[in-house]
């Protein structure tokens, strides 16, 4: 199964309340399979970014995807993914291993920068996580506007 996987982080200052969310959906039907809205506490735009990837990723394993599509608006985030720059940031070398990880557990992947206007429905959800809805939010859970 392939998915593709919209990320977006969030903080409120920098450091600030912070929030990751994600969307997944069946690369072929563009289904929606999960929606993510994890509230992170205070943290650095940076680490919400991070830390979205990596939610994202762990729910794909979990829905059985071998293959991602990771799209984000993060520039810096998908160049440090790609190798293109390095993670310099003691705080952030955790996560970027983590994501590493399991980015190499599936039989493929993409990671790619979109426009800030074709990850709408990431932000929405990273922006939920900041104003307290936080966790995750159930696929069975209406869309919340």
């Amino acid at each position: 199964m392939r998915l593709l996987i919209h990320t977006d982080g969030a903080a409120r200052g920098n450091p600030g309340p912070a929030g990751a969310g994600a969307i997944l959906r069946d690369a072929d039907s563009g289904a929606v399979l999960a929606e993510i809205a994890e509230g992170l506490g205070r943290a650095t735009n940076n680490v919400a970014e991070w830390t979205a990837v990596r939610l994202a990723l762990e729910e794909a394993r979990r829905l059985g995807a071998t293959h991602v599509d990771v799209r984000m608006d993060s520039e810096l985030v998908a160049r440090q993914i790609s190798g293109v720059y390095r993670v310099k940031h003691p705080d952030l070398k955790p996560i970027h291993a983590a994501v590493m990880e399991l980015l190499r557990s599936f039989q493929g992947y993409t990671v790619g920068h979109v426009p800030r206007a074709l990850n709408t429905d990431a932000d929405r959800l990273s922006n939920i996580a900041i104003d307290g809805w936080g966790d995750r939010v159930p696929r069975s859970t209406p869309t919340l506007q």
